[in-house]
């Protein structure tokens, strides 16, 4: 699939313990080993077929008027 090479390099980082990671002459920088883990995540879903989570904001007020 598309993402195979990636999600390898991606894995490879995280065994690793690294944030920077290169494949395909493209070079991507982490700020954490959890920012890898949800990376890999992601890909992992996109490439299964699996949809992704959407997130929703969620404003209230206390009726000061």
């Amino acid at each position: 699939m598309a993402h195979e090479t990636e999600i390898a390099a991606l894995e490879q980082a995280y065994a690793s313990g690294v944030l920077t990671v290169e494949y395909d002459g493209k070079r991507a920088t982490y700020r954490s080993q959890a920012e890898l883990l949800s990376a890999i995540s992601r890909l992992k879903a996109l490439q299964s077929g699996t949809p992704r989570p959407r997130a929703g904001f969620v404003s209230w007020s206390r009726g000061d008027r």
